[in-house]
């Protein structure tokens, strides 16, 4: 039996009916065509579905779509646009913060919340607030100068 949940997205309401066990990560991808949040683990390990709900980070492949009934959740579409990029989104850019890019999504997400909460964070601090988040390609010291860039850019 489908339930019926409005969930804010990027700023635009949406009413759905969902089954009760679909996940947020297929909800956005699979009935919002929002494919920037990417499925990797599905078992909340790697953190590339890492979306922002209500201000905090959280693994998309851990909710319930009819948990996020009533929240707002932003994606990395919702973050920037190609014109008025994040300054997350910048330092991963300006930095190369990124080799495939599989993870990046999450990485961006994880980073922007941090800095939400941490207006200058530490590299120790960036590292500790990207836990969860895996990436097997950078090493991720380009992620941490990105967000480190991110930082200086909002100050």
């Amino acid at each position: 039996m489908k339930k019926a949940i409005s969930v804010t997205v990027n700023g635009v309401v949406h009413h759905q009916d969902v089954e009760p066990r679909l996940l947020l990560v297929h909800l956005l991808r699979d009935v919002l065509n929002l494919t920037g949040t990417h499925i990797g683990c599905e078992t909340s390990i790697c953190g590339a579905c890492t979306v922002i709900i209500d201000g905090q980070a959280v693994k998309s492949c851990t909710i319930l779509a009819v948990q996020a009934d009533g929240a707002s959740v932003t994606t990395i579409e919702g973050l920037g646009t190609e014109a008025n990029l994040h300054p997350v989104q910048e330092g991963f850019w300006e930095h190369h913060g990124l080799q495939c890019g599989y993870c990046t999504p999450g990485m961006i997400m994880a980073g922007a919340q941090l800095l939400d909460r941490i207006s200058s964070p530490t590299a120790d601090q960036i590292r500790h607030g990207l836990e969860g988040n895996l990436c097997r390609c950078t090493g991720y010291q380009n992620i941490v100068e990105a967000i480190q860039y991110a930082a200086s850019k909002a100050k």
